[in-house]
């Protein structure tokens, strides 16, 4: 049997349950060159494991029976590519900063890259007011990602968008714990509830997926959907 440098050991996963992220994270430590051994006992991966191997690049050096009922595929890495390596781990560190300052009354100003913008209260009832609430911030977030973010994704496509609004509305599970009244709940968002109003070419189908894969790749959407960590400290100034 060929001999490898590292080995993964598959088991029943197949390559779209997982599999290839594990091939992945084995091969991370290896120089170009290096040969993985995959183990596996599904028997998709035959088909599917070479298919990957050709898109990304790597080789696929044999197919072979393995002692314990498995078999092993033995794949080559491709040469490193240092620059995209770089690229990639640069934007998965990258941290957006904001700095809020409370200027008077129930307002604060908030800094953010190269912009500046009022902040009004946490939640009002009025009709009107100097700034805008944080929970409309909230909102206009949501919806600002999901528009452009279905624009570019229909772009791709070469489908034409001529026209895109996003409503949103929501709801808190109990305010009255923001305003002290009650403590029952918590003053945090129940529901978001929205619709997207469209016009563009390409059938109800093509937008429909067009339409999820933007929810299913909106960071502001899926933070909401999943929940963050959110340490928060106090510090004297």
């Amino acid at each position: 049997m060929r001999k490898a440098d590292a080995v993964c050991e598959g088991g029943d996963l197949d390559c779209g349950s997982g599999l290839l992220l594990l091939i992945r994270n084995a091969m991370e430590p290896l120089d170009g060159g290096g040969v993985l051994e995959v183990r596996s006992r599904e028997a998709s991966v035959r088909e599917d494991l070479p298919a990957w191997c050709r898109m990304v690049g790597h080789a696929l050096l044999s197919v072979e029976p393995g002692e314990r009922g498995h078999t092993s595929y033995f794949v080559r890495k491709k040469g490193e590519d240092a620059g995209l390596r770089g690229d990639l781990e640069e934007a998965r560190r990258f941290s957006w900063k904001a700095r809020v300052r409370w200027t008077e009354g129930m307002q604060a100003r908030a800094y953010v890259r190269n912009h500046a913008f009022l902040v009004g209260q946490p939640a009002s009832f009025d009709t009107a007011d100097p700034a805008p609430g944080a929970v409309e911030l909230l909102l206009a977030a949501l919806g600002g990602a999901l528009a452009v973010g279905f624009q570019w994704r229909a772009s791709r496509q070469g489908v034409a968008l001529r026209q895109l609004e996003v409503a949103l509305s929501a709801r808190s599970d109990n305010i009255l714990v923001f305003l002290g009244l009650e403590t029952e709940g918590h003053p945090g968002l129940a529901a978001v509830e929205g619709r997207v109003f469209v016009d563009a070419d390409g059938g109800d189908a093509t937008l429909e997926e067009l339409w999820r894969a933007t929810v299913a790749g909106c960071p502001v959407a899926q933070t909401l959907l999943r929940g963050t960590a959110l340490p928060l400290e106090l510090r004297r100034a």
